[in-house]
């Protein structure tokens, strides 16, 4: 199998839209997990990451600038017990909400579908990690439109239990530049399966600061990064903003 090195991805795309990264540490010890956003619109570039309790949430670096706060305001990471779920839209409290009634990651993303944004119907991206007894395994997601088509929704989970270690797996919005189809110019969705990338062998602020640094500069909006301890659940996270 064949494993991407995460600059030459991030690099590969000048605007990836929203982007999960989940994997296990170079030393084995940490569930590693990053996401980010970017903008090209204003409203969608008027954004920051900040605290949310255990998670994050955004919010509008201009209040005044903001213009439809519906797709773009929302909590990306919550968690629960021992779950951390992180997810590109509001559909981290739909999974949050449904699994605390002990339905499943799958199960819960079946009452969703991807984003109202007309043409480009922004997938609907989800990723969860669960912690046992000194194991991890996760789950990425993604709920597309079929070929840009609105009136069909395309739902694909995978799973990967005990991950090997260094390695991740990298999920992103769209697959490139806007495309005309129909007579539409629209984002195409991204395509197959989660990309299985290296997870570097870095401490939380070095990989913070690859990641960041290898994320197109005009598009960059956001970027979250949490180490979370596969033996004992404590974590620690960095927030990089473009607007400060």
């Amino acid at each position: 199998m064949n494993y991407i090195e995460l600059d030459k991805e991030l690099n590969s795309l000048a605007y990836h839209g929203r982007g999960i990264i989940i994997g296990k540490s170079a030393d084995g010890k940490k569930a590693v997990t990053a996401y980010f956003i970017m903008g090209r619109s204003e409203n969608s570039r008027n954004r920051v990451f900040v605290e949310d309790g255990e998670g994050i949430r955004t919010q509008a670096f201009d209040p005044s600038k903001m213009v439809d706060p519906h797709l773009i305001i929302y909590a990306p990471v919550r968690v629960l017990g021992n779950k951390t779920i992180v997810t590109n839209g509001d559909q981290t409290d739909t999974i949050y909400e449904l699994m605390d009634k002990q339905m499943t990651f799958e199960q819960s993303l079946r009452t969703r579908e991807f984003e109202d944004d007309k043409p480009n119907y922004t997938p609907r991206i989800s990723g969860i990690i669960h912690l046992e007894n000194g194991d991890m395994n996760y789950a990425m997601s993604i709920l597309k439109s079929a070929d840009g088509d609105g009136s069909s929704c395309r739902r694909y989970s995978y799973a990967y239990s005990n991950p090997l270690s260094g390695k991740g797996s990298f999920i992103h919005t769209y697959a490139g530049d806007e495309i005309e189809q129909n007579g539409v110019r629209r984002l195409p969705s991204f395509e197959g399966e989660p990309k299985n990338v290296i997870i570097p062998d870095m401490d939380i602020d070095k990989f913070t600061d690859f990641l960041w640094t290898n994320l197109n500069a005009d598009n960059k909006v956001s970027l979250f990064v949490r180490y979370i301890d596969i033996e004992t659940g404590k974590y620690e996270s960095r927030i990089v903003n473009k607007n400060v």
